[in-house]
């Protein structure tokens, strides 16, 4: 499956994308040859709770999924499989919260918090670590940024390479034709947010841009003259 990690809607305040615009530019991709199986709507700072897609990702075929972009000390983090216990622990508006604190209540929750575009200057998690921030417990980051400006999906490359982390893709839209520009393949079906985390824990997936999901077209090899 290809799912679009990293997506906002106009529920974030600097998106203009409605969630239902997205899935139909989905529908002109898919006739186009590329494939896009679901999104991960991970809003800023806060987690709809209250908003259920299900119905609609029906209608056009998507599975559409709900996390959270929180903003830390060292950077952004996306959070998938947000759950009731994790809201109550956790300031979703506290722009300066402590990473770690994120990572280890997201575990005791049975949620999963990925450091978001490690790559970006001057907020990224490359930054801090030139610094001497330790690395800890982050074992995946998003290696795929589709609104990366040049040079940032690059580094995030090195400190998976360097550092031997998975990596996840990400349009990271908020704008409705950027849909799906990176996404993340995955191994086995993914039906919700806990089959993404136990995913992402099972090392089964690896981030891929969409010129990777398009469909190979049979080469037809010309007739014979003496045919």
């Amino acid at each position: 499956m290809y799912i679009d990690m990293h997506c906002h809607s106009v529920s974030s305040d600097d998106s203009r994308a409605p969630v239902e615009q997205y899935l139909k530019w989905i529908q002109v991709l898919r006739r186009r040859g590329y494939r896009v199986d679901g999104i991960f709507l991970t809003e800023h700072r806060k987690f709809d709770g209250d908003r259920d897609y299900r119905e609609l990702g029906q209608k056009y075929g998507v599975l559409v999924l709900k996390g959270s972009e929180l903003d830390t000390r060292f950077g952004h983090f996306l959070v998938y499989n947000v759950t009731p216990a994790l809201v109550s622990k956790v300031d979703f508006v506290d722009v300066a919260m402590d990473p770690f604190r994120l990572i280890a209540e997201a575990e005791a929750c049975g949620a999963l918090a990925v450091p978001a575009h490690p790559g970006r200057f001057g907020i990224g998690l490359c930054d801090f670590l030139s610094q001497g921030v330790p690395l800890g417990p982050i074992r995946v980051v998003e290696r795929l940024n589709g609104s990366s400006r040049k040079g940032e999906n690059e580094r995030a490359e090195e400190i998976c390479l360097s550092m031997g982390l998975a990596g996840i893709g990400g349009s990271d839209a908020h704008f409705v034709s950027s849909i799906g520009s990176c996404l993340t393949e995955f191994k086995c079906p993914v039906r919700d947010e806990r089959d993404v985390v136990a995913a992402l824990r099972s090392g089964q997936f690896r981030a891929v841009r969409l010129e990777e999901t398009r469909e190979s077209v049979p080469t037809v090899k010309p007739a014979s003259s003496k045919d």
